[in-house]
């Protein structure tokens, strides 16, 4: 493994808009380039790091803080660390954005009606029946980035379209260098 300086690139977008296939699809890449890399996945991380907590705000800001906690620590020392989680609320992606640093946000970005068509967990469906209260975009606001770094709008683009945004980012602000494929000859 390379040195390298960390990042955080924190996805945030409404469920079913992408944010894991995009970040799995960015981990890939720089995982072949040999940088080291890990994936903060909100679901993932709500099953072993934070169950204990429920869909209040105040739950659901205690969620992300916890989530910050492990990624700026990954960051800090060197990893490219790619946070995948809803965090609907402004107020605490920027208290992150803060205490992290090296932080970028990726709002990925598709309609409501986009996600309810992907709902491959049928949650959009149990939360329209009333069966799931608190849910993001039906009955729980989703406050959408006002200056995201990175902006992929997943109904109108390709996940390599989105992929691409990501590592040019990753590239330009030197956290890592393009790929030798990537590279144009003159």
């Amino acid at each position: 493994m390379r040195q390298q300086q960390g990042v955080t690139v924190w996805f945030t977008g409404l469920s079913g808009a992408g944010k894991t296939t995009i970040s799995r699809a960015v981990e890939k890449e720089l995982r072949d380039r040999d940088y080291k890399v890990e994936i903060l996945d909100g679901d993932i991380v709500r099953e072993n790091l934070t169950k204990d907590l429920g869909f209040s705000r105040d739950d659901r800001d205690e969620n992300i803080r916890r989530i910050a906690f492990v990624a700026s620590l990954l960051t800090r020392n060197g990893v490219i660390v790619l946070v995948s989680a809803i965090s609907p609320y402004r107020e605490i992606r920027e208290e992150v954005r803060q205490r992290i640093g090296h932080f970028a946000e990726v709002f990925v970005n598709a309609p409501l009606s986009v996600c309810e068509q992907r709902d491959v967990k049928g949650l959009y469906k149990r939360a329209r029946a009333g069966e799931i209260k608190n849910f993001t975009g039906i009955d729980d606001p989703y406050e959408q980035p006002q200056s995201p770094e990175i902006e992929c709008r997943t109904d109108l683009e390709a996940i390599d379209q989105s992929v691409i945004k990501v590592l040019t980012y990753l590239e330009t602000g030197g956290y890592c260098k393009p790929s030798l494929s990537a590279v144009t000859t003159g």
